[in-house]
Order: structure tokens, then C-alpha cells, then sequence
């Protein structure tokens, strides 16, 4: 029996950063789901269901990711969703801001390659089902 593909909510301003992700995702055997900004990001929400992780930007047009995480941490069909911040904005604060919301991980897109971001991802869903 096959095996349902863990779909990915990634929302990300960068086209050429999401394409990029998408791409090593899918050819991990990813369902991913692309939206530019927050609000893209809800709207997906809103019309595919519960994603198994969402990949979130913090700085982008229309609503930051700072922003759509509270909306999703509110929202009882998506609050336990695990939510990794997907940034450039290293700063401690910004990073205790995110956990403190509810992110589980906070990834510097700057020190992490797409190929770890997706062992990030299993990582932190193998250690969510155990």
C-alpha cells in the first residue's frame, strides 16, 4: 500500500528560494503546497486543509510569518501543526520570538542547505510521532 505523502505548507516570499525548496522537497516525495505570503498561506489553509508541517518565512509582503503563525497557533484545526520559521532574521530575539509563538524549530535560511531543511523536516516529524 502506498504510502501518503507528507504535505508541506511553504510559504515563502522568494521565488527562487520556494521553487528551490519545492523542488527538493517533491523530489523527496513531498506533497508541497506554495504560497508567497501570510495571507497566500491561510487561504491554502482555508482551501486544502491541515498541512503535516508548515515552512514559514518571517519578512513578507501582505502578512509577516510572525503574523500567520499567531493566526494558525489560534485556529483549532491548525494549532498543533508543527510550524518551522524559515528566516534570515537570526537575531536571539527574533528566535525566542518564534518559539515563544509556537514555532517548533527556527532555521537561519543563510546556514542550512534545502537538503537539510528537509532533514529538519523529517527529523522533526519522526520526533512528533514517537
Amino acid at each position: 500500500m502506498p504510502q501518503t505523502p507528507i504535505k508541506v505548507l511553504l510559504v515563502e516570499d522568494d521565488l527562487m528560494l520556494c521553487d528551490m525548496y519545492q523542488m527538493k522537497f517533491t523530489s523527496e516525495g513531498f506533497d508541497v503546497w506554495k504560497g508567497n505570503n501570510g495571507v497566500e498561506g491561510l487561504k491554502l489553509l482555508q482551501e486544502k486543509g491541515t498541512p503535516d508541517i508548515i515552512l514559514l518565512d518571517v519578512i513578507m509582503p501582505q502578512m509577516d510569518g510572525f503574523t500567520m503563525l499567531a493566526k494558525v497557533k489560534e485556529n483549532a484545526a491548525w494549532k498543533n501543526v508543527p510550524v518551522i520559521l524559515l528566516t534570515n532574521l537570526g537575531q536571539d530575539n527574533d528566535v525566542k520570538k518564534g518559539i515563544a509563538m509556537g514555532a517548533n524549530d527556527y532555521l537561519v535560511k543563510a546556514n542550512f542547505t534545502p537538503a537539510q531543511v528537509v532533514e529538519k523536516v523529517k527529523a522533526l516529524l519522526q520526533s512528533i510521532k514517537s
